[in-house]
């Protein structure tokens, strides 16, 4: 039996073509598998669509319940995706999905339950990342259904809307074009926000515009606000002190690094405060999400740079609460529970770790790093793995939590300030970069497989699995 150290595949240094899979027939970009169809809804079950990024609250959690703790879940269809690190929408009989195959942006409604593809819409793209991940598209669609309208962003700043029933374009912004946008670093990341009757853009414009926002239904420039520069953090939407605000973590290519959290007036673009929080390494991101509760909002970023919880005054104005370095999510967007934070720590796979960390005061309760052994069979040869999840993704749901592992492992687990305890565990697939949070909605979960399986050899693919107890 072949025992491959935990540093060689969570460093990534254990070359793809080591762990290649036999040769066999790949499913062509774009095709649908459909495996079975999902048990009925329990009669007592709370659902919801999940119309925009991080749920339908902005904050990974979910209030959807009687989801079952078996893994794997009975796969019910999959769709062979190109290239992005995209996750769907989904309102009603709707699922909307933007990937890359060859040269376009590809934007693909689907039947949330069978998969059955009811339109697409393409269009061309050229964007190739200067780092060599992929090329699709970073951003997640967003869908407003009482306008019956979808917006999407690709990796080059290409704003569209279109009607959800057809898919047909109703407005169009190229943001390299009207505000200079430019590639930053990864390409354009950032999902937008539907506020009221705005879109609200991280856009990062260079001559101004931070934050852009846009009449909704016709594309029309309402405000812009602020003068830093993109990042791949979304806006998410809180109310605070009774009022509602519009928090954007910004900061991105600059020189020197420039960067932080705004909190915007939504109703007129101004700007209550800016707290500057951004790593002082030039090639550094601030992606995680802000973190909005109690009149408080947390922000995190990767490249020794941190946490940080700011408190909104009554007028306005802000406060630092704490920071500290021992809490620094690269991606992923820590979630709030009873007075608690919990988040992946780390910039690295092989130096991340789950962490609590208590809200009042900034310290660490608990860190971890779960990990097992995986066995595995490869050309008739059996070897083993120390995995672990890595830097993952957490989203609350039915009283627990679902964490999607770097490397395509799903986990139910229960965490609280006494600990984590692993609930059930399975492994979807054997490919890097699982950094999409998982999609719940209507007890079906969706996951993205962004690389190639390096055991089995499965291509890139959008999986829908019944998660329904």
């Amino acid at each position: 039996m072949t025992v491959i150290s935990r540093r060689a595949l969570l460093g990534g240094l254990l070359a793809p073509a080591a762990l290649a899979a036999p040769a066999r027939a790949q499913a062509e970009a774009g095709e649908i598998l459909l495996h079975g169809a999902p048990r009925p809804l329990a009669g007592d079950a709370v659902t919801h669509d999940w119309p925009y990024f991080l749920g339908p609250t902005h904050d990974a959690v979910s209030t959807e319940t009687r989801l079952s703790r078996t893994l794997p879940p009975p796969l019910l269809w999959e769709l062979a995706k190109g290239s992005g690190y995209a996750s769907p929408a989904i309102v009603g009989d709707r699922l909307v999905f933007m990937h890359r195959i060859g040269g376009h942006e590809i934007v693909d409604c689907l039947h949330p339950e069978t998969g059955a593809r009811q339109w697409t819409f393409r269009y061309p793209s050229a964007y190739e990342d200067r780092y060599g991940y992929n090329n699709g598209p970073r951003s997640s669609p967003v869908i407003d259904p009482a306008r019956g309208l979808v917006y999407t962003m690709g990796a080059e700043a290409v704003l569209h809307c279109l009607a959800l029933a057809s898919g047909a374009v109703v407005w169009r912004r190229d943001l390299r074009r009207d505000y200079g946008v430019r590639q930053d670093f990864f390409g354009v990341s950032a999902t937008p926000l539907i506020e009221g009757d705005l879109l609200i853009v991280n856009a990062g414009a260079p001559d101004g515009g931070c934050v852009i926002a846009f009449d909704a239904a016709g594309g029309r420039e309402v405000w812009r606000a602020g003068t830093w520069g993109p990042s791949y953090a979304s806006p998410v939407p809180g109310v605070v002190h009774g009022a509602r605000r519009v928090f954007v973590f910004a900061g991105g290519e600059s020189s020197p690094p420039s960067g932080g959290l705004l909190s915007i007036n939504p109703a007129n673009g101004a700007v209550d405060f800016e707290f500057p929080f951004r790593s002082r390494t030039y090639e550094s991101v601030n992606a995680s999400c802000p973190v909005v509760f109690d009149d408080r909002v947390f922000v995190s970023a990767s490249y020794r740079t941190g946490g940080a919880l700011v408190a909104v005054q009554p007028d306005f104005t802000h406060e630092v609460v704490w920071t500290t370095r021992e809490f620094a999510l690269h991606y992923n967007t820590a979630i709030h529970r009873d007075g608690h934070l919990y988040g992946f720590d780390g910039r690295n796979m092989g130096d991340s770790s789950l962490a609590c960390v208590d809200a009042a005061s900034g310290q660490v309760v608990w860190r971890a790093a779960p990990t097992w052994t995986e066995t595995f069979e490869i050309g008739g040869r059996r070897g083993q793995q120390i995995l672990g999840t890595a830097r993952g993704s957490l989203l609350a749901a039915d009283g627990q939590f679902l964490c999607l592992g770097e490397l395509g492992h799903l986990l139910w687990m229960d965490l609280t300030p006494r600990g984590y305890r692993e609930i059930s565990r399975a492994w979807l697939f054997a490919a890097r970069e699982s950094w999409a949070l998982p999609v719940l909605s209507r007890g079906l979960l969706y996951v993205v497989q962004n690389a190639r399986d390096l055991i089995r050899g499965t291509p890139p693919r959008l999986l829908c699995y019944d998660l329904r107890a």
